[in-house]
């Protein structure tokens, strides 16, 4: 069953909570050592709730991310939403790493690092060229 766009609309709060707590989720599982008692369990947590998060807004976001990618990258795959994600909540996207996101080809900025990552508050796709260039390409 495809996702409306109005059916989206009514969902966004909730989607970008689901955002946020799968990033706070990752901040966690990365102050971990693999040796830690609670490595496996936090980790099996984080699994669950990408695989929550991918059956629940899934097929509306793969559909936001084949127009992003159509737009901007062809000739790179869409990949399921939570490879977008950012392994930390910056405080905006002038604070997020050019290294988080998912690496893509872009005629624009060719022979560049550029990534697209998925983030929340609002939630949004933000286009990263190298350090300098963020450029928010659709926004929830």
């Amino acid at each position: 069953m495809c996702h409306t766009i109005a059916n989206a609309f009514m969902n966004i709060t909730e989607l970008n909570s689901s955002l946020e707590a799968i990033i706070r989720k990752k901040e966690e599982l990365s102050k971990l050592s693999y040796n830690d008692a609670r490595y496996d369990d936090v980790e099996e947590e984080l699994h669950d709730m990408e695989d929550d998060f991918n059956d629940n807004y899934g097929e509306y976001l793969e559909e936001v991310l084949a127009e992003v990618h159509d737009r901007i990258c062809p000739d790179s795959d869409v990949l399921l939403p939570t490879a977008y994600l950012p392994n930390n909540l910056a405080g905006d996207e002038e604070e997020l790493s050019h290294k988080e996101g998912v690496w893509v080809d872009s005629d624009e900025f060719p022979d560049r690092e550029v990534r697209l990552v998925l983030i929340p508050n609002p939630t949004r796709l933000i286009l990263s060229v190298g350090k300098n260039i963020k450029k928010e390409v659709w926004k929830a």
